[in-house]
């Protein structure tokens, strides 16, 4: 079976792209700590993230749907705690943060 060298190029990239976010996932799920993290930058990199999905499965490319499914996952987990803990009162780093 010969692999075409797009496709072997295509999942390592998105295979390293999404592998990526797994340190700042587990970090984020053990400290708790959401304050360096921009609230909007986070929402429009998952709706970005979410069309990259949708590309995906418009062309039927598995590896393009597979890695931003799981990096989709990730970023709005990061995302979801970001808001949940922002909406405890945990101020954020610093005071212009608030709503970004």
């Amino acid at each position: 079976m010969r692999i075409e060298l797009s496709v072997l190029i295509g999942t390592v990239a998105a295979s390293l792209t999404t592998l990526s976010f797994v340190p700042q996932a587990v970090q984020t799920f053990r400290t708790r700590d959401v304050r360096g993290i921009s609230l909007w930058a986070y929402a429009m990199f998952c709706v970005g993230v979410a069309l990259w999905v949708l590309y995906g499965i418009y062309l039927a490319s598995l590896p393009v749907i597979l890695a931003n499914v799981v990096t989709l996952a990730l970023a709005l987990a990061i995302l979801g705690m970001r808001v949940r803990f922002a909406l405890r009162g945990r101020p954020p780093a610093a005071p212009s943060d608030a709503l970004f």
